[in-house]
């Protein structure tokens, strides 16, 4: 099972730059290890995240085997419209998980 916790500004004024953050629970297995069986653990990391406002695609990351357990990721945009923000993370099993946020935008 994977979690997800978000920060993503409730409001802010159109032209403002905001800046949104992410951590992402994820059990990550290196694909080095093996069971007590002997048999190596297949790789399961993250494998990529990408964020979504109101449809168009605004960040995007691609991860690699040095990842971090539960990756920070912090990035900002610039309010133009209200709408959603959807975070997607992706693993090496395919599995994808989605959250969304709403963001008002006024002025």
């Amino acid at each position: 099972m994977a979690t997800a916790l978000l920060y993503v500004p409730k409001t802010a004024k159109r032209g403002d730059v905001i800046t949104l953050k992410a951590v992402f629970s994820h059990v990550m297995e290196t694909g080095h290890r093996r069971d007590v069986a002997g048999k190596a653990i297949p790789r399961d990391i993250i494998r990529s995240f990408v964020c979504r406002y109101d449809g168009d695609e605004i960040f995007r990351a691609d991860f690699h085997p040095a990842v971090a357990a539960n990756p920070f990721i912090s990035f900002s945009t610039i309010a133009t419209k209200s709408g959603a923000f959807v975070f997607t993370w992706t693993d090496d099993a395919g599995k994808s998980w989605s959250e969304t946020t709403q963001i008002t935008v006024t002025g």
